[in-house]
């Protein structure tokens, strides 16, 4: 993990199998995904520990002290999205079982665009499907140069239902359009121009002291204003309501049901190109 100067380790705030919530100084909260042999990807039991760790936060006892949060993968890469046996499990779920799943998933994406103070994201390796909609979901994100950013959900004869509120009110319809209807791959110097990262990482760089100087700025604000502020990015740029939720758990598990989702995914775990692939 990613040593950062003056941010030490003082305790873990909620350990668990796939992530641990960590407690820094001057109320810095680690969220770190620890799947890094899977690369990070999620299956049930992650999204359901993320989604679990997030709540916590967001509910914490009144005067309980919590400025930013910071986001990490642990290894290589960041988040590569879906882990393969949670996809087959998904492929052979009953429509019922799937919407539930993209619930659960989209309350998980909620909660971290909700949470009431800074979210800054640190990548490196990739952010794919839902490892981009985390990155979405964040106010500040530090990406290392080889960082590379995909949604590929169309690619499986998906949607990217669940994450997509997020990358449009993020990017705007221009550039999230793109990205959400080829499920093409873009490095990090092109995140940075359209605005899905903030800062890339030179070769000069040490990640460790950058993250220490992002915390030192993020930390000069005070807390109160920060937090109203962020209420108020939430007031102007509205978050998904309810029904919106609803509305993209349904398209993506409609999708997963779908004859073309269907077979997306056999070719996906064939390794083979889709049908409709020229």
């Amino acid at each position: 993990m990613t040593v950062i100067p003056g941010f030490p380790v003082e305790r873990v705030h909620q350990p668990g199998r796939h992530v641990r919530l960590e407690a820094l100084p001057h109320g810095v909260m680690r969220l770190v995904l620890a799947r890094p042999e899977v690369r990070n990807a999620f299956d049930a039991a992650m999204i359901s520990e993320i989604s679990g760790a997030l709540g916590a936060l967001m509910h914490a006892p009144q005067g309980a002290e919590l400025r930013v949060l910071l986001l990490q993968g642990e290894g290589e890469t960041f988040c590569a999205g879906g882990d393969l046996a949670y996809m087959k499990a998904q492929a052979a779920a009953t429509a019922e079982e799937n919407l539930d799943d993209a619930r659960a998933l989209g309350r998980m994406f909620h909660r971290l665009a909700a949470l009431p103070v800074p979210v800054l994201c640190h990548v490196q390796g990739a952010a794919v499907g839902g490892g981009l909609g985390l990155v979405a979901c964040s106010d500040y994100v530090l990406a290392d140069a080889a960082a590379v950013f995909a949604t590929s959900e169309v690619r499986l004869g998906l949607v990217p239902g669940l994450i997509s509120p997020y990358v449009i009110r993020r990017l705007g319809v221009a550039h999230a359009a793109p990205l959400l209807l080829t499920g093409q791959r873009v490095n990090a110097a092109e995140a940075l121009r359209i605005g899905l990262v903030q800062r890339v990482l030179g070769s000069a760089d040490v990640a460790g002291e950058a993250l220490a100087e992002l915390l030192g700025q993020f930390l000069a604000a005070g807390p109160e204003a920060a937090r109203r502020t962020k209420a108020l990015l939430h007031k102007v740029s509205p978050l998904p309501d309810a029904d919106l939720l609803e509305l993209t758990a349904r398209a993506i598990a409609e999708a997963r049901a779908s004859a073309e989702g269907q077979e997306g995914l056999r070719a996906f775990f064939a390794k083979v190109p889709a049908r409709w692939v020229p």
